[in-house]
This record gives structure tokens, sequence and C-alpha cells, in this order.
């Protein structure tokens, strides 16, 4: 095993490397905790400008407790800023591409000459869009596990752009491809996607440019996971079954782990050391788990797009007086970059017509809110985080998805899982209103929460000891894989 030969007596140490965005660092910071509740020294990799905003959220000193659970940081290659928002996903994925394996080899370098309590490097546990560490891995000799944080149906239509590209069905011609009905063009070689269109893949997908970085990025990052010593998704097997087994016979081994919280849950004391952990870069509002306290089961709408949606000022509105002409109670979410090039406000009439049933926050503790009996119901950009949270809670979804794969999580939410109900892009109020109050008292809504609540039995089933599908996932991935066991 390259430089861990001769340190079998030491801890083994995982260094985990997130792609740095605020829905890749949570998992990832639950994929280490489980790691450290296993006896493992671990190393936990953001970038300077995200342990920047960490430290602002968390407190100076919320990160250097713990002796075997450190945090480190590379430079992301992007010109400094002090801006408290998600950077440009696009200029992001080429600057870490192109510029972050130099400086984790240093890294992993000066960890490994350190001596003393730190033991050298054992494994690293990076996310897929980080590729770039298994130069590093395979030049210490050391096993990598790929963390993917998308759904599996996810993954498995990013695997398939390189084939969407040979077929010449991307990019696309030209700017009115994009409205003349060529995007509901039906793609039905893929296995295990059922009633699959062009628009229900990544968004990606939706270009002109040949080059463009993120087309070209989501083909090179699935092309190397092939290199991987083993992959692992926040999924669970019954959920996704047939696209983990199509996965399984192109990919290295595929293990579903998840839910992570809910193992995270399970395992760790949340009022521990380690448990108390965040990885939050906004601060969160606690104050609404005290006003949801107070609410009836299943009265609460709960709102929250996410932490790279952006919207336009209209769309805010019109979401606005949909969920104010619903007359439902409701928590929404709305952080400060929420829309585009402003500061996100609602109009003050809003504000008025609702102070007795809505309660708005910059940020809070999503988990909490999704398992909070309060909460029938949850308006979504169908991030996959937010997806699989609500599946475990049991709370179904009114789906408006924005970018990335989560066009993909809303067609498996409505049309296999049935938990969603879809609204159009172009947001209607009086949309807005009649799916939410057919959601919260509809025969609709019945139905989709029946199917929540099996699926939340299902998520706890899989994470339970000792038979649990991604309990023993987990367990073969640490004891297989990153300890090098037989």
């Amino acid at each position: 095993m390259g430089l861990v030969a001769g340190f079998s007596s030491q801890k083994p140490h995982a260094v985990c490397v997130p792609y740095p965005a605020q829905g890749h660092i949570n998992p990832m910071l639950k994929v280490a905790k489980l790691l450290h509740a296993r006896g493992f020294h671990v190393t936990f990799v953001n970038t300077e400008f995200n342990h920047r905003r960490l430290l602002r959220s968390r407190g100076p000193h919320a990160l250097d407790k713990l002796p075997s659970f450190r945090f480190e940081t590379i430079p992301d290659g992007l010109p400094e800023t002090e801006v408290d928002a998600t950077q440009d996903i696009p200029a992001l994925c080429d600057s870490t591409r192109k510029n972050c394996l130099a400086p984790f080899k240093e890294l992993l370098r000066r960890i490994n000459l350190a001596g003393g309590e730190i033991p050298p490097v054992s494994c690293v546990v990076s996310d897929g869009c980080m590729s770039f560490t298994l130069d590093a891995a395979e030049e210490l000799g050391v096993p990598e596990v790929l963390f993917w944080t998308t759904s599996a149906c996810g993954f498995w239509a990013y695997l398939h752009y390189y084939q969407l590209v040979e077929k010449g069905l991307v990019p696309l011609k030209d700017e009115s491809y994009l409205t003349n009905g060529y995007l509901d063009t039906e793609i039905d070689w893929v296995p295990s996607l059922k009633n699959f269109r062009l628009k229900d893949f990544p968004t990606f997908v939706r270009t002109t440019n040949t080059d463009d970085v993120m087309l070209r990025f989501v083909i090179r990052e699935t092309h190397r996971a092939k290199r991987a010593s083993a992959i692992i998704l926040n999924t669970f097997h019954d959920l996704e079954h047939d696209v983990i087994r199509s996965m399984q016979s192109i990919l290295p081994p595929v293990h579903p782990v998840g839910p992570l919280h809910l193992l995270v849950n399970r395992e760790i004391d949340k009022d521990s050391e380690i448990g108390r952990l965040g990885s939050n870069l906004w601060k969160e509002d606690t104050e609404c788990l005290a006003w949801l306290d107070a609410k009836a089961p299943n009265s609460v709408v709960y709102v929250n797009f996410g932490s790279i949606t952006v919207m336009s000022e209209k769309q805010l509105v019109e979401f606005a007086w949909g969920l104010a002409g619903s007359r439902k109670e409701f928590l929404w979410v709305i952080r400060p970059d929420l829309v585009g090039g402003d500061a996100a406000v609602v109009p003050p009439e809003f504000m008025a017509e609702t102070a007795d049933r809505g309660m708005l926050a910059n940020w809070c503790p999503q988990e909490e809110v999704l398992s909070h009996p309060a909460v029938g119901g949850f308006l979504t950009h169908n991030g996959w985080n937010s997806t699989i949270e609500s599946i475990s809670g049991g709370v179904p979804m009114i789906c408006w998805p924005f970018f990335a794969e989560q066009q993909m999580n809303c067609k498996f939410c409505c049309d296999e899982w049935g938990t969603g109900k879809e609204i159009g892009g172009d947001v209607k109020r009086g949309e807005v209103e009649a799916v939410v109050r057919e959601l919260m008292d509809g025969e609709m809504g019945k139905k989709m929460r029946n199917k929540a609540e099996e699926w939340r039995r299902s998520a706890e089933a899989s994470v339970a000891a000792p038979s649990g599908s991604s309990f023993v996932n987990f367990e073969a991935v640490v004891d297989r894989v990153l300890l090098g066991h037989n």
C-alpha cells in the first residue's frame, strides 16, 4: 500500500475532499464523521474561500477542537473575493480541474511528513467532481473512493453525456432548439430510464457550444470515475435499484450508502464534539424549530430552493403571492443571494398579509425541519440532498427544478416514486396556490403523503444495523476498500 506500509499499528487516515459548494460539503462531512466514528483519523479539505466562510458562519474556533479530525485547505485558483455566496459553478469546475492537483499533492506530502499524532495518509475519499485527486492517490499508492453526491439516476444520466454527443443530439444546433420541441426528443436507449426525453437529462446538455465548460467537465469527470477503487452514492438500494444495477455493469463497485444523515443520526451522538461539528456556510436560524413546535402535525409548507438556485425578482414575487393565496402556514428560507443581482426582498404587503401564518429565515437546519411532524409539504428545487432528506422525512414535494440533475430528480419523484408534483418553470401565483392547497388538503396530496411515508420506512430500514442494505454497504467500503481487508 505504498506509503502506508509498515504503519499498521497507527490509525488509518482518510483525506476527504468535497467539491467546494454547500450541497457537496454537507454530505462529505457526514461520510467523514462516519469514518471518524470507525477509528479513522480524518483530514477534511475545503478550499480557502469556503474555509473562511465556514469560520465566519461557525465561529473562529469551531473547527479546531478534535485532534483526530482536522481541517486543511487548498486554493481553488479563482480570484479572491469575500462575497458570502456560492461561486460561479462553471468557473469553479474549470478552475479546480486545472489548478488544484499541485496544491493537493503538496498538502498530502506535508501530512505524511508531519509525524507525531498525525498518521500517514492511507486513503482518499473525494467528490466525483474533484477527480484530480485520483492522480495524487495513484501516485501515493493508496485507494480512492469517489463520492458522487447526486442521485443514482442523475449520475447515470451524466455517464451517458458522451453518447449524446456521439449521436449528434448535443450540443444543440442553435438557440431555437431550446423552444421548438427538440428537447422533447425521446431517449430510449439508456438502460433503466423509462419514458425519457432530452429535457429530462441534467441541464448542461442545453448548450449550443461544442466546447461548453460544463458539458466537457461532466464527460471528463464521469470517464475518470472508472479509475476509482469504489464509488459511493447517498441513496439506498430500494429507491434506485434498477439504475444502480445498470451502473454496476460498467463501473468499479458502486455502493449506495444513504441516506447518510440517517446513518449519522443512528451512529453519532448529536451532542458530542463530532456530532456538533457543522458545515453550513450560512449562519443557521434555529428559531424556526421553536416556531414549528407550536404548529399542528402536517400543517406547514416548508419552502427552500437550496444553496445555488437563483431566481428573478418576478419569480420570487409570484411564489410569495401563491403562498399567501393558499392560506397555509409556511416556513420559507430566503438566502440573501437568492435573486440574481439583487438582495432577495419580498413585498412588504406580502409580509403584512401573512404575518400570522408565515416565517422567513435566511438559512435553517433543514434535516431537522424535514423530520419535524409539523411539516406537511416541501416546495423544493429538487437538489439531491433536499430530495433524499424529504423522502427520509416522509414529506411529499412540490418540485421546481432549477439546474444540473434536478430535472432528473423531479421526474423520478413524480413518475417513479409517487412523492412529487412538478410546477412550471414560468412561475404563476395561481398555480403555486392551487398546487399548495392540493398537496396539503387534496386527494393527490394524501396519496403522495402515503407514498412518502412508505419510502420513509424503507429509508430507515436501509440504515439499520446489522442487515440494512446501506449499513452493510458502508461497512464493506470501509473494510474492503479503505482498510484493504479481504
